[in-house]
């Protein structure tokens, strides 16, 4: 049984970047609990808990997702992106080296969250706008940047992406 659950609980069985794992876990555990406590990613953060500040955004089949308003059952066969799963072994993504790069981060509590948020704006849309990458990042905050080196950071990452320099 899971910690702090009560029970039988659930079974649940994802593909977390690339691996599956499991756990059996109380029905109304979140994903971001789930992947935090049941399977040790601490990579994703958990922020306002009500799904207002994006620090817990992971990629659920590719598609950006707050874990903290996800249960972990409902998600049972399906693949899951969190931040640690971003880059290629060692090697980090584009988006991770643009954030790193352009300053994009002071505290990093909220980086996990647009990290994935950025790498499926540019899956979807590689050669985004100004508009596009400020209405792309728009739902996850930050306390600490401005969030101008986070936007230089995403249209960093763009370049890259493309093999520009």
């Amino acid at each position: 049984m899971a910690p702090g659950g009560t029970g039988e609980g659930h079974s649940v069985v994802v593909e977390v970047n690339g691996v599956v794992r499991g756990a059996r876990v109380p029905g109304r555990r979140l994903l971001s609990d789930f992947l935090r406590h049941d399977l040790r990613l601490t990579g994703t953060h958990v922020g306002c808990e009500h799904g207002v500040c994006g620090c817990c955004t992971v990629l659920l089949d590719g598609e950006p997702v707050r874990s903290c308003l996800t249960l972990a059952v409902t998600v049972t066969g399906r693949a899951i992106t969190t931040v640690e799963g971003l880059a290629d072994g060692e090697e980090m993504s584009p988006v991770q080296r643009a954030f790193a790069e352009c300053h994009a981060l002071q505290c990093g509590f909220c980086t996990p969250g647009f990290l994935c948020t950025a790498t499926a704006l540019l899956r979807d849309n590689p050669r985004p706008t100004e508009e596009e990458v400020l209405e792309g990042v728009s739902g996850n905050l930050c306390r600490c940047t401005g969030y101008q080196n986070i936007l230089r950071a995403v249209r960093r990452a763009a370049e890259l992406m493309a093999g520009e320099g």
